[in-house]
């Protein structure tokens, strides 16, 4: 994935750049970031689709190579308006939604609105219980601005969610902080830092309990912005979720952990999305990733 192949589409409040790799005649799968991060956050992991899938990662308006005008609304049913308004540019009515932080949030609202055949959840905003305190924390700052304070919430974000500092190196960092760099891009910092308003997904259980969607809940044990009991919560409300926590690590599991969570995404949707049966060298082999049986029944 390289910034020089990056495309842009115009769409009502701005112009939203994507990545597209894969066939284009494939099945697709979307991949939606969070803050403070960007499509960067995918690099690792949406590569493993393209011989399989049509693969669209984007930067939500507002972030990343996108645009980032004053005045439109970033909240999280402002942004599953936007990518749709995308998708539905590139002629695209049926996909996977891969999602993390708030662009987890995005996901589940699309697949409640409908054309989502399968979909992945990572350390995502769920329910009422977003923004966590540490985000909070950061939004106490928003009324400031300027670069090296934009680039401090950068950071702090970062350095609490990922466990494992190795992977934070200058250059990673650096990308991040890229986005947001300058008057104006510490400014967009800010107004996307107070969009993060919990709003959006206030009194859905209802409706999740009546999706018939595949998903896959993928949450780090240790993240300090959303706790690992919503994830185990999250499974228990969709009827179609199967829940993997990962000890040892945080928030930004594609940017801890690539090399295991990226596998454990591309089996899952390739057998409940694609419906492609497992092989080894002795014949077909079914492998499904169930629920957990109830307490009583352990």
């Amino acid at each position: 994935m390289r910034r020089d192949e990056e495309r842009r589409l115009q769409i009502s409040a701005g112009m939203l750049a994507y990545l597209e790799l894969g066939d284009p005649e494939a099945p697709a799968v979307v991949f939606l970031h969070g803050f403070p991060s960007s499509s960067y956050l995918w690099r690792h992991i949406a590569p493993l689709f393209a011989p399989w899938m049509r693969v669209i990662v984007l930067d939500l308006l507002g972030a990343g190579d996108s645009d980032k005008p004053p005045g439109a609304p970033l909240g999280l049913r402002a942004q599953v308006s936007y990518v749709r308004e995308l998708l539905d540019n590139l002629g695209v009515t049926s996909f996977a939604v891969v999602g993390h932080g708030l662009g987890g949030g995005v996901a589940q609202r699309l697949a409640l609105e409908g054309g989502v055949g399968a979909m992945v959840l990572v350390d995502s905003v769920v329910f009422d219980a977003w923004p966590g305190d540490p985000m909070r924390e950061l939004q106490a700052q928003a009324p400031a601005s300027g670069p090296a304070l934009a680039e401090a919430v950068v950071r702090t974000a970062l350095e609490l969610g990922i466990r494992h500092r190795d992977r934070l190196t200058d250059d990673v960092l650096a990308e991040y902080v890229r986005p947001f760099a300058g008057e104006e891009g510490s400014a967009a910092c800010f107004r996307f830092l107070r969009a993060l308003d919990g709003q959006g997904l206030v009194g859905i259980e209802s409706e999740l309990e009546r999706l018939q969607v595949p998903t896959l809940v993928l949450w780090g044990e240790e993240d300090p912005f959303h706790r690992s009991e919503l994830a185990e919560r999250l499974g228990d409300v969709m009827p179609m979720a199967s829940v993997a926590l990962l000890p040892g690590c945080s928030h930004f599991l594609p940017e801890e952990v690539p090399e295991t969570i990226g596998p454990l995404m591309f089996e899952y949707l390739r057998s409940r999305y694609l419906g492609a049966p497992h092989t080894h060298a002795g014949g077909p082999v079914t492998v499904e990733l169930g629920r957990r049986p109830p307490e009583e029944e352990m």
